[in-house]
């Protein structure tokens, strides 16, 4: 487990700045009503976030029509894996769900072979969805967003 820890750690799959890119960093600190509650920010093709497992985090993709919304972690100072680290996708206005979850191990294995650990979900409404993720993991993430039209896929 410390072997593959240490790859992890040493970025093997491509380095944080690959990963962010030219995106500017959003710290998640406003209050976006969405689905009754309220999301830390708006994340899209030009931004990102981060933050730190274990603990769990909202955020709000606008999307303009029916389209695959990817969210990306990528992860640094690995300490643990944890049991589990879940992506939940809502369409707009709450009124659908959909939840991916990963072992932590898997997780790792994700990111040590592609630089990255990612979760796609298709949603058909049109608006705001609330995106939520929980980790058990011990470790620093950055996240971003990336939204692609059904339609062009």
């Amino acid at each position: 487990m410390a072997a593959v820890l240490l790859l992890v750690l040493s970025g093997c799959g491509g380095s944080r700045d690959d990963f962010i890119g030219a995106r500017v960093q959003d710290v998640c600190k406003a209050s976006w009503p969405v689905c009754n509650q309220f999301a830390g920010c708006i994340l899209g093709p030009e931004s990102y976030s981060e933050g730190r497992f274990p603990g769990h985090g909202q955020l709000l993709v606008q999307v303009k029509e029916a389209s695959t919304i990817k969210v990306s972690f990528y992860l640094e100072e690995v300490r643990a894996a944890g049991e589990e680290t879940s992506v939940t996708v809502h369409e707009e206005g709450c009124r659908a769900r959909q939840r991916q979850a990963s072992t932590g191990r898997a997780a790792l294995d994700q990111m040590e072979k592609f630089g990255e650990f990612t979760r796609e979900v298709d949603v058909t409404g049109v608006g705001d969805h609330l995106v939520e993720f929980e980790s058990d993991m011990q470790a620093l993430y950055v996240v971003k967003v990336d939204v692609t039209p059904l339609r062009i896929q």
